[in-house]
């Protein structure tokens, strides 16, 4: 959901030597009439999850064909916070213009309402964002870690 700091925790998992893509970069998503909302392009999808070499790889992004590639995922991961918390942060960044016009607003109180019950039941884990950014991308980060303490 927007706000919770999925771009930011990237960013810190990538500095820590993760592999990080952010769905909502150009290339990784279009428009389908069909779905009414934004989609992964599935074949590129399919050969970033095919390559196995490397550290453990974060993927972030929320569509409507996300969930066909669930099975491929070691974990999948909702970061939640309060919509108060969410509205203040969108309100208060500098990085991403998204989230200050009324329209954006209504989506986005639209989303936590209809889509993030959905990624709730579909997630493996979930995470309170309302945490220090630090605590959430070590609970990432663990989460790509195999038991010896080593990157998947």
């Amino acid at each position: 959901m927007s706000g919770t700091g999925k771009s930011s925790a990237l960013s810190e998992l990538q500095e820590l030597g993760f592999r990080v893509v952010d769905t909502d970069d150009p290339g990784w998503t279009y428009w389908s009439d069909d779905d009414d909302g934004y989609v992964w392009h599935e074949d590129r999808i399919a050969e970033l999850l095919a390559r196995e070499t490397g550290p453990s790889l974060y993927v972030s992004g929320t569509v409507s064909n996300q969930g066909r590639f669930y099975p491929r995922f070691d974990a999948v991961v909702l970061l939640s916070a309060p919509v108060e918390v969410l509205l203040d942060r969108i309100e208060s960044r500098t990085t991403n213009p998204y989230g200050k016009s009324p329209e954006d607003r209504r989506l986005i109180l639209e989303h936590l309402a209809e889509v993030e019950p959905l990624l709730r039941r579909g997630c493996t884990h979930e995470i309170d964002a309302r945490q220090p950014l630090a605590q959430v991308v070590d609970q990432l980060a663990e989460l790509g870690l195999e038991p010896n303490g080593v990157a998947r």
